[in-house]
């Protein structure tokens, strides 16, 4: 019997989309009212944490349709998103989702084997495959941003939506 091979986006496309789910959820509970909130001295303001968090996607979009990024380069493609608002938070992350989304479904498994590099200049950040730029730069990357949004959501003792079933606030 011969078994026919899953393309690795079909694999990956469910659970970026419930990743993108938690995260929008997460973004979604944010205070408009305390932007410049933060937890600790060396912590980013929840209106920058929160901004950053939602162009992630973008970063993934990126990941997915270019051969690397330079953050030095004069025209990098990186946009800084800073909270202003709750609906423009939510609609920069939603418009990154999207591109995010239709990306993943366009990239083929031979795409994901090539090399993929971020630097800063001469700093090289990363350089290796496109598989592990993604899911280290646009997955993991987001996923740690939401939990860090959800501790500033409890230090404000706010009502924190659950990620991977409920939370303490039963949600």
């Amino acid at each position: 019997m011969t078994e026919t091979a899953v393309a690795l986006s079909t694999l990956l496309l469910p659970e970026l989309e419930a990743e993108l789910k938690r995260t929008r959820r997460i973004l979604d509970a944010l205070p408009e009212d305390q932007p410049g909130f933060k937890p600790h001295e060396k912590s980013k303001t929840l209106d920058k944490l929160a901004g950053h968090t939602a162009e992630i996607p973008a970063l993934g979009w990126l990941t997915l349709t270019t051969p690397g990024i330079d953050m030095a380069a004069p025209g990098n493609p990186r946009k800084t998103v800073v909270m202003e608002s709750k609906v423009q938070l939510l609609a920069e992350f939603d418009f990154n989702a999207a591109r995010l989304v239709d990306a993943l479904k366009q990239t083929t498994d031979e795409s994901f084997h090539e090399p993929w590099s971020l630097a800063r200049g001469e700093f090289k950040i990363f350089s290796g495959l496109r598989y592990d730029a993604y899911r280290t730069f646009c997955l993991n990357h987001m996923i740690h941003h939401r939990a860090q949004l959800g501790c500033y959501i409890r230090d404000l003792n706010l009502t924190l939506p659950g990620t991977y079933g409920p939370s303490a606030d039963g949600m």
